[in-house]
């Protein structure tokens, strides 16, 4: 093998056109799922090399540490990079930082070329995107004003650090997991922190009404001023117009505000794959074992929409995972595709969200469940919510609780239940429970 690790060392001066030698497979996209795809690969055997794209101009890293840790100054920046340049080098893998592909052109065996913003072109046998999400933008007045943030990237992150010496109020717009983990951080740090979120409960789309309602009482409990139904009517400008002061409300208030934090979700990054002919809803369309609908490119991770992987689910019910776990899952289900294997998602679906001292773990998916069964020890501060469909578990919520996580995640994986009348006591211990039937 002959070792690389920036483009430089692959692009060839002869070639006027300014294009890299082949790759025998281009990643585009520098993700959690681009690297698992990457070493997961390896793992396999397989030899052809290997180019990792990305469009930031940092070397792969993790995203959750960015609203928690990395934030509140816990870990700094060597922390949360994947892997040294030792592996990449020992590894015949090239990381391309700071390049953004705008057009590819593929042939239907797969190969093609990739067409960079900086004139460089990328040629491959095989194509992967793992190319993610970006963060969805607020839509009212003053958004462009000095002072309202994103955190989605560390660039964001850093920038976010930056502004926190000057701050003394701070609005987070959005009561999803990020919102809350970086209103927690922020608050932490003696930042007063209100929180707006549009819906009528926090993380809507994530948990169910009980486990909603329990970290709503949880953060205010702890000092956060949270506020749902909220309706914005615009960011309101300091008086020489330049920065952000506060948030106004469709009843008339302002709350006061140096920094504005905008989490309201992500828009999947789909406009390569439309670009190309791909099937795209809420997503890249792909099979089970993640190949798009040209049957040769593969898409890995938060831009892919997936059949719902968890033993038993309905034929056709189809969903898109923002999560480490998937990410990771979906990797090695794609790595096996693109070495002639067919192997179905391994594991069940899994997220966790820490929020000050209140550490959520989800396993399994809540589509369709028509059951809630409310395990609360509040002596021991624990909380969980099993959710059933037809009689047998799907998922859980745990806050504080890995045990019952654990027993759950495990139940799921084994094709067992829980049976819900029995599950109701919050001292019984789950696994003790756990039926075949």
């Amino acid at each position: 093998m002959n070792p690389v690790t920036d483009v430089s060392t692959i692009a060839s001066p002869d070639r006027p056109d300014g294009s890299a030698n082949r790759t025998g497979l281009l990643i585009i996209g520098a993700s959690q799922s681009g690297v698992q795809l990457a070493v997961s690969l390896r793992a396999l055997g397989f030899d052809e090399h290997i180019t990792l794209l990305g469009d930031e101009d940092h070397r792969p890293y993790q995203r959750p540490a960015l609203s928690k840790e990395f934030l509140q100054g816990k870990v700094d920046k060597e922390n949360v990079i994947f892997r040294s340049a030792d592996y990449w080098n020992e590894h015949n893998i090239t990381v391309v930082k700071g390049e953004r592909i705008e057009r590819i052109e593929k042939a239907p065996d797969g190969s093609g070329t990739a067409f960079a913003a900086s004139g460089t072109q990328y040629p491959f046998s095989r194509l992967a995107l793992t190319v993610g999400a970006r963060a969805r933008r607020l839509d009212v007045p003053g958004t462009d004003l000095d002072g309202v943030v994103y955190l989605r990237n560390a660039d964001d992150a850093l920038d976010l650090k930056a502004r926190l010496g000057k701050v003394r109020e701070a609005v987070v717009i959005g009561g999803g997991f990020i919102g809350l983990e970086a209103a927690s951080s922020l608050h932490s740090m003696g930042i007063a922190v209100t929180v707006l979120e549009y819906g009528p409960r926090l993380v809507g789309r994530a948990v169910g009404e009980e486990t909603s309602d329990f970290f709503l009482q949880a953060h205010r409990k702890r000092g956060l001023d949270i506020r749902v139904d909220a309706r914005i009517v615009r960011l309101v400008p300091s008086a020489d117009g330049r920065s952000v002061k506060g948030v106004e409300l469709q009843n008339g208030g302002v709350v006061p505000a140096q920094l504005v934090l905008v989490g309201i979700g992500v828009v999947p990054n789909t406009e390569l794959a439309e670009q190309l002919g791909l099937d795209v809803d809420n997503g890249i369309v792909v099979d089970r074992y993640a190949l798009a609908s040209d049957g040769t490119t593969v898409a890995v991770g938060d831009v892919a929409n997936i059949p719902n992987p968890l033993p038993g689910a309905p034929d056709g019910e189809r969903i898109r995972l923002e999560s480490v776990n998937n990410a990771i899952e979906h990797a090695k289900v794609a790595a096996y595709s693109l070495v002639g294997r067919r192997e179905d998602y391994a594991g069940i679906p899994w997220f966790w969200s820490n929020q000050a001292d209140l550490k959520l773990q989800i396993a399994g998916l809540t589509l369709g469940y028509d059951q809630t069964v409310v395990r609360h020890d509040e002596q021991r501060g624990k909380f969980s919510v099993l959710y059933y469909r037809d009689g047998r578990i799907i998922a859980a919520d745990c806050v504080n609780a890995p045990l019952d996580f654990m027993a759950v995640k495990n139940v799921l994986a084994k094709g067992q239940n829980i049976p819900a009348e029995a599950a109701a006591d919050p001292s019984t211990v789950l696994k003790t429970i756990a039926t075949d039937g």
